[in-house]
């Protein structure tokens, strides 16, 4: 591919990406806990059928040779819906709990992170544009996703703020990320990360908020039914929503 038109393979970060990504978020909490829970599969098999659905999935992504909508937003939905899983396994079937889930999570966000600066010199996902920095960026996704559910069900459930106040808690968590993005020299490429971690349990939040019996502080609504609007939800915006892959930064520097 020529250099003067190169980009990325993941959408440009506009307000209709962070819609979509909060949506999808949702979709994975109430899809999770469908599989886990209402169809009574158990953690371990839920685990097991949406880390092999989103391998698949990663390799479709990374095999393709441009963006693609459908099939990276696919892949986002597949990731979150296996971090919820995964975080739901880990603090409640292997006993760690929220707090030790979040910090073990929250260092291998850090290392791997890490390792793609080390390897790329940058972790800005402009430069998703090759299978190596596709794996990191993946990678990351994956353990951000869960990591961001074990962090809702940790203010939610040991914090004793509810659904609804672990969703306000995070918003207005997001709401100062935006504040920093428009308006300090903080670095975009930290904030973006904030706010890919943040939108996990916010949408973990709501999620709950949504399927969770009243008396855990839920409306008790339908997983599946509330899971199908979120998908015909997530559906419309793409149709509706432009959808453009983001520039590549040596595009970027060769067009200015």
């Amino acid at each position: 591919m020529n250099d003067a038109v190169r980009l990325s393979k993941v959408p440009a970060v506009t307000l209709g990406f962070w819609i979509i990504k909060i949506a999808a978020t949702t979709l994975g909490e109430t899809g999770g806990d469908t599989a886990t829970m209402t169809m009574n599969l158990g953690y371990l098999t839920g685990t097991a059928i949406f880390l092999a659905v989103l391998a698949v999935l990663v390799v479709l992504q990374t095999a393709a040779r441009k963006f693609h909508p459908f099939l990276y937003w696919a892949t986002i939905v597949a990731s979150t819906t296996a971090g919820t899983t995964m975080a739901d396994f880990a603090d409640r079937s292997l006993g760690i709990g929220y707090a030790g889930g979040s910090l073990i999570l929250l260092l291998s966000l850090v290392a791997i992170l890490g390792l793609w600066h080390l390897s790329q010199g940058t972790v800005s996902v402009n430069t998703v544009a090759t299978p190596q920095v596709e794996a990191f960026y993946w990678a990351t996704i994956t353990l951000s996703q869960t990591l961001g559910t074990a962090l809702g069900d940790w203010m939610a459930d040991s914090g004793g703020l509810g659904y609804a106040g672990g969703a306000v808690v995070f918003a207005a968590a997001l709401a100062l990320v935006a504040a920093l993005y428009f308006w300090t020299k903080v670095s975009h490429v930290l904030l973006f990360w904030l706010a890919f971690v943040l939108t996990r349990p916010l949408g973990a939040t709501v999620g709950d908020f949504l399927d969770k019996p009243v008396r855990q502080g839920g409306l008790a609504l339908s997983r599946p039914v509330a899971s199908a609007v979120i998908a015909v939800f997530i559906l419309t915006c793409l149709l509706l929503i432009p959808q453009r892959a983001g520039v590549h930064p040596e595009a970027a520097a060769k067009a200015s």
